[in-house]
């Protein structure tokens, strides 16, 4: 057999990589928005370290979940239905999987409808029914044309969100040396505590985690193959997490400069609508533009995705496949309901990820569990150190989640 050129091997890379980036717009949701623009606004450039460290857990999490669906074949919620044998502890658990899909669509749905009414000035439950619409779309696409092309139009979209969300940082640019100050851990006040939380309660979300490994059973298959199969596609999967961590955590790190070097103590800020005024005001009109397009395809990209995971999580638990497409009109309802009743965007945002937070450890404590079991893995079963890097991580999160929890139901 003729060994293979440089440029055919390359080939081969770059058309494994895609399922890493889709569930990576999960980083991107206007919760994400939402969270680091108001940290950068109201404390500058104190949190800096927080949006990096949280991208560094990102990629663990993230990796462990598409190993998962790469080696096995299956998805995390398919692996968890045949574990919990019991019919009620598999209803229990779906229904509080199904609650934070729900939460994440909630957000996402509302971003969309946020970012219609800054462009267009369209009302904010037409803005809902529409970006409801366009989710459709894209999800028969999915079911149409299946995964590969369904993972073109999302990294589309999140070409647009990077270049809207970053084009202000550009122009007007943060201190370099405010910026590495950024990266020395520390807090000031019970705030910032609360923003920390919420950035990593944003950017580590339940959903992306059950999504991931449906995405890499979806693209490769049966996890029944050769060991040197295996072996190149999870060091394509390595790849595909790394570059999709780098362009999330990129785009995340320049809303939270964008902020701070732009809108420190400037007042209205904490709601998306304050902010884009703000942008519009300091830095002109172009630059508030492209903000609102980027929150309009992160929150399209972001509903589409969670509602495929949504699917994914029903029937791994449930043995239930409900066509994408009903499933959308179903789950669209709780967002267009909050839109109709006139409830504040970013509240409901902020008790989106508030509901996010419950579903952390339901998610987290499995998949560390099941990459280190021998009998679900084999051979690729985790190593000894990167367990222990995934238990740290998932207690750490667990922990601040609990923190934001509390602050904010105490109202401390």
């Amino acid at each position: 057999m003729p060994k293979k050129s440089g440029a055919t091997r390359a080939a081969r890379g770059l058309w494994l990589l895609g399922p890493a980036l889709v569930a990576g717009v999960a980083y991107l949701d206007p919760g994400n928005v939402a969270s680091n623009m108001t940290a950068g606004a109201q404390f500058g450039y104190l949190l800096v370290w927080v949006v990096v460290a949280g991208n560094v857990m990102a990629w663990l999490i993230q990796y462990l979940s598409a190993k998962l669906g790469v080696v096995t074949g299956r998805s995390l919620p398919e692996l968890l239905g045949e574990r919990l044998r019991h019919p009620w502890a598999r209803r229990a658990y779906w229904l509080q999987a199904e609650l934070v899909a729900m939460a994440t669509d909630l957000a996402e749905v509302i971003g969309g409808a946020v970012a219609l009414n800054l462009l267009f000035g369209i009302p904010l439950l037409a803005g809902g029914l529409i970006t409801g619409a366009v989710s459709m779309v894209m999800l028969a696409l999915h079911s149409r044309r299946g995964p590969r092309h369904f993972e073109f139009v999302i990294i589309g979209l999140m070409v647009v969100i990077t270049i809207g969300f970053l084009a202000g940082v550009f122009i007007a640019p943060p201190d370099p040396l405010a910026v590495v100050g950024g990266l020395v851990p520390r807090f000031e006040g019970s705030g910032s505590v609360l923003l920390a939380a919420s950035i990593l309660g944003a950017t580590i979300m339940p959903h992306a985690i059950y999504a991931h490994s449906s995405l890499t059973r979806d693209r490769f298959g049966s996890g029944d193959r050769a060991d040197a199969e295996t072996r190149t596609l999870l060091r394509a999967t390595r790849w595909d997490v790394s570059i999709a961590m780098i362009v999330a955590g990129s785009v995340n790190l320049g809303i939270l400069l964008l902020a701070a070097a732009n809108l420190a103590g400037v007042e209205g800020t904490d709601s998306l609508e304050g902010a884009h005024a703000a942008l519009e005001t300091g830095l002109g009109p172009v630059v508030a533009t492209l903000f609102a397009v980027g929150l309009l395809a992160s929150g399209l990209a972001s509903t589409s995705v969670g509602a495929y995971a949504g699917s994914e999580i029903m029937h791994g638990l449930l043995h239930v496949r409900i066509p994408l497409l009903a499933r959308r009109l179903v789950t669209l309802i709780p967002a267009l309901v909050i839109l109709w009743a006139g409830v504040d965007p970013t509240l409901a945002l902020v008790l989106s990820q508030v509901a996010l937070s419950f579903g952390i450890p339901f998610a987290l404590i499995p998949l560390v569990a099941l990459t280190a079991q021998q009998r679900t893995l084999g051979r690729w079963t985790n190593r000894v150190w990167t367990t222990i890097a995934g238990v740290v991580a998932s207690v750490l999160l667990i922990a601040l989640n609990g923190v934001l929890l509390w602050m904010v139901l105490t109202g401390a």
